[in-house]
C-alpha cells in the first residue's frame, strides 16, 4: 500500500492547474506572463508531460506531420511553472488539497498531496463509450497521439495481411475499416486515413483501391453538426463519392468475433473499429466534491469561477459556462476548442485579477465559424455565415489551425512538413513493432531457455 507524501509549500500563494490540455496550458502560460514570481506559485497536474493538439491528430495518423510535431512539450513552455507528471485522482477543496498519483505511485512509491490556494481544474475529458459488446475488445480510440500513431500503423498492417493471404475472410475483414460517430474526430480520421490507404495500395501488387471498405456510423441524421446541415448533407455526398459508406440513424450494436453489426441490420466482419462516438467529462470531476450539471461537468459562472465557491475555477470541456451570447437564456458554451483557448485567456486574467483584488470579467465571445477536413485537399468550412468547401475550405481548414496550434517553434515545423509533403511522396512504412519494442528480444532470449551457472 501507498503512502501519501505532502508537496512543499512556501509563504507565497499556490495555483495549482490540473490538466495540461488546451485550458491548462494556455491558463499556466498567461499566468507566468502576468503574475511575479512573488505573486504566485504556478504547479501544473497533467498525466503526460505535453499537450497534444488533437486537431491535428488525423494529419498525424496519416503521416502528413510528424507526431512529435503534434504535441507541445509542457517543461519548454512553461518554463516559471512546476510540472509534475501525474493524475490528480481526488481533490478536497475544503482541505485545498489535491491527491497526485505519478509515475511512481506505479513503482510502489508515494503518492502526492499538493496543498494550494487557488484551484484550475480543467483535467479535459475523456471517450464515452457504451456498453457495446465486445468494443472493450476490438475498439481502437482516437484521442490521444499515440491511439492516431497506432492506428495508422495498424491501417498498414491490414494491407499486409490482405496482401499476404488467400483466405477470402481473412482478407475482406482487414480491408473493411469501420468508423463510429461523425462529428470532426470521426469525419476526419476517416478521411485522412483512406486517403493515405488509397495511395498506398498502388505499392501492393494485388489489391486495388476498389478492394477496400471504408464505413462511417453517425447515430443521428447528419454529421458534423458545428459546420451546418447544408455542409453536412455536402461532406456526406463527397464521402459517399468516394466509395465511402455512411450509415445515418444507425448504431453499433455488437462487435464480437471481429464482426460488425449495426442497427440497419449490416454486418462487416472487419480487423478495424474506430471509435468516436463523443466524450465524457474526466472522473476527477465527480472526486471533486464541487457542484455538477447534470450531465457531469463543472457549473461555471460567466467569470469562469465554479459557482458558489471561492478559489476555484474551470474552462473549457470540464465546465458548463454560460454563453451569455446566446439568444436563449440558459444555453452553455460548447465544450471544443475554439471556446476552451478563449476561456483559458479571461480565466487567466480573472485569476490574477482576484489575487490582486481587482474586479473580474465575464466571458463572452464572437463565434467566427468551424472547419473540417474531409482529406487531402478538400473541406468545409462556415465562416461567418459564410459556407465555403472544397479546396478553399481545405485551405482554411489548415490555416486556421497552424495559427492556433502553440508555439512558432511547432508552427514553423508544421508549414515545413506541409511543404515538403506536397514536394515529394507519401511515407506508407508501418512501425507497428514500436509499440512493442522488447519483443524481438524476449524472443531471442527465450530460444535459449532456462541456463544455470556452472561455473
Amino acid at each position: 500500500m501507498t503512502e501519501s507524501v505532502a508537496l512543499a509549500k512556501g509563504s507565497t500563494p499556490r495555483i495549482l492547474v490540473v490538466g495540461g490540455g488546451y485550458v491548462g496550458m494556455y491558463t499556466a502560460l498567461r499566468l507566468q506572463r502576468r503574475l511575479k514570481r512573488d505573486e504566485a506559485e504556478i504547479v501544473v497536474v497533467e498525466p503526460q508531460p505535453y499537450m497534444t493538439y488533437q486537431p491535428f491528430l488525423p494529419e498525424a495518423a496519416a503521416g502528413s506531420i510528424s507526431p512529435r510535431h503534434v504535441v507541445v512539450p509542457l517543461r519548454r513552455v512553461l518554463p516559471k511553472c512546476r510540472i509534475v507528471v501525474g493524475e490528480a485522482r481526488d481533490i478536497d477543496h475544503e482541505r485545498r488539497t489535491a491527491t497526485v498519483t505519478t509515475l511512481a505511485t506505479a513503482e510502489g512509491g508515494e503518492t502526492l498531496e499538493i496543498p494550494y490556494d487557488q484551484l484550475v481544474l480543467a483535467p479535459g475529458s475523456v471517450s464515452r463509450t457504451l456498453p457495446v459488446p465486445g468494443l472493450a475488445d476490438h475498439g481502437i480510440g482516437f484521442k490521444t497521439v499515440e491511439e492516431a500513431i497506432g492506428l495508422r500503423n495498424h491501417v498498414l498492417e491490414q494491407l499486409d495481411i490482405a496482401s499476404s493471404t488467400r483466405d477470402a475472410e481473412v482478407r475482406e475483414a482487414a480491408l473493411t475499416f469501420v468508423f463510429v460517430g461523425g462529428g470532426y474526430a470521426g469525419v476526419e480520421a476517416l478521411a485522412e486515413l483512406e486517403n493515405m490507404a488509397r495511395y498506398a495500395v498502388r505499392y501492393y501488387h494485388n489489391v486495388r483501391a476498389e478492394d477496400m471498405k471504408w464505413v462511417l456510423v453517425e447515430a443521428t441524421g447528419r454529421i458534423l453538426p458545428e459546420v451546418g446541415e447544408e455542409l453536412g448533407k455536402y461532406a456526406v455526398r463527397e464521402l459517399r463519392g468516394r466509395n465511402i459508406e455512411v450509415h445515418l440513424e444507425t448504431r453499433l450494436e455488437s462487435c464480437e468475433h471481429r464482426i460488425a453489426v449495426l442497427s440497419d441490420g449490416s454486418r462487416l466482419p472487419t480487423r478495424t473499429l474506430v471509435w468516436t462516438a463523443g466524450v465524457k467529462p474526466a472522473p476527477v470531476l465527480a472526486a471533486s466534491g464541487l457542484p455538477l450539471s447534470p450531465r457531469g461537468r463543472l457549473v461555471a459562472e460567466a467569470t469562469l469561477r465554479v459557482a458558489g465557491t471561492d478559489g476555484a475555477w474551470s474552462a473549457g470541456d470540464a465546465a458548463a459556462v454560460p454563453d451569455l451570447t446566446a439568444e436563449n437564456p440558459g444555453t452553455e458554451c460548447a465544450p471544443n476548442a475554439q471556446h476552451a483557448v478563449r476561456q483559458a485567456k479571461v480565466l487567466a486574467d480573472n485569476l490574477a485579477a482576484a489575487l490582486r483584488g481587482q474586479p473580474l470579467a465575464e466571458y463572452r465571445h464572437k463565434h467566427v465559424g468551424s472547419v473540417a477536413s474531409l482529406g487531402l485537399h478538400e473541406g468545409v468550412a462556415l465562416l461567418y455565415g459564410r459556407k465555403i468547401k472544397g479546396y478553399r475550405a481545405w485551405l482554411i481548414h489548415r490555416a486556421y489551425h497552424l495559427s492556433r496550434v502553440p508555439t512558432f517553434n511547432r508552427k514553423a515545423r508544421v508549414l515545413a512538413e506541409w511543404v515538403l509533403a506536397g514536394l515529394f511522396k507519401r511515407e506508407i512504412v508501418s512501425l507497428g513493432s514500436l509499440e512493442h519494442p522488447r519483443a524481438e528480444f524476449e524472443a531471442a532470449a527465450g530460444d535459449h531457455g532456462p541456463r544455470s551457472d556452472t561455473r
